[in-house]
């Protein structure tokens, strides 16, 4: 254990508790975490599952924290910051919230300027997510070194300069996942039209995935080196990839990718309205 921090998440959904199981009795005492939902089933799972404080009210929480995470849906932050805006001092904010710009954040809270906005994704229910953060001009260096702690406490960080680069964070790794279960389901496909089981099928697939970025990730060399040494030309990997390309299948996804990150801007822009 590393510190005392004392950690208030409004919210205690699924990714607000890969980051509890990730910090109680590791980056703070599970004491020092003190969660706020309306649900009670919640947060009778999260008392018990991790040892942290639990309540239904924010009343007299917020207020002590050095940090507060905003783990609520998008559409309800707007309500929440508000009612939270009172009790709002010097703490550092965390926003893990998409399509929340850290500017209207900053507005809702009368001009708070301590905001760090993410944008983690799924794997980090397994401790190997992936987070794209951005501080506004109001964060300090030890708030950012937090910030960051808190969300390698389920993965990797990546930060960015500006705030745009967020729905580009979001189009690739936020909702990169279901990228990846999608291409996996058509694995699955092909081999049960080709004789296997699905069982077998899917753990072919998996394990592929897994073993390919593993390989990528322990290598310096471009991503189309390692994939021209899997090619020989007449094979049968290059007979699938000649096949992709036919089809557009690579301008495809970079196209599916751009309508991504257009629409977290569009989310942000609506979230954002007054």
């Amino acid at each position: 254990m590393k510190n005392k921090l004392k950690i208030c998440f409004i919210g205690g959904g699924n990714m607000a508790q890969a980051l509890i199981g990730g910090l109680a009795d590791k980056l703070t005492a599970a004491s020092d975490i003190h969660v706020v939902d309306v649900n009670p089933q919640a947060l009778e799972l999260l008392s018990q599952r991790f040892g942290v404080k639990a309540s239904a009210s924010t009343d007299h929480v917020v207020e002590t924290a050095d940090v507060v995470v905003l783990a609520v849906k998008p559409q309800q932050m707007r309500e929440v910051v508000h009612s939270i805006a009172s009790q709002i001092k010097g703490q550092l904010v965390l926003s893990i919230a998409a399509g929340i710009r850290a500017a209207d954040l900053s507005r809702w809270l009368g001009g708070h300027m301590a905001i760090v906005r993410t944008m983690p994704n799924t794997p980090a229910l397994v401790g190997k997510g992936i987070t794209g953060m951005v501080a506004l001009a109001g964060v300090s260096s030890q708030q950012k070194e937090t910030a960051d702690a808190i969300l390698r406490a389920v993965g990797e960080t990546v930060w960015l300069d500006q705030e745009q680069q967020i729905d580009a964070v979001t189009a690739i790794s936020g909702s990169g996942p279901a990228y990846v279960f999608y291409f996996l389901e058509a694995m699955e496909q092909a081999a049960v039209e080709l004789g296997l089981s699905a069982e077998q099928g899917r753990a072919l697939a998996e394990a592929t995935f897994v073993g390919a970025s593993a390989l990528a990730s322990q290598s310096d060399e471009p991503l189309s080196v390692l994939r021209d040494r899997v090619t020989s030309k007449g094979g049968t990997t290059y007979a699938a990839l000649t096949s992709m390309e036919t089809a557009g299948v690579r301008q495809s996804i970079v196209k599916a990718l751009h309508a991504a990150a257009a629409r977290g801007a569009e989310l942000g822009d609506e979230f954002g309205a007054d």
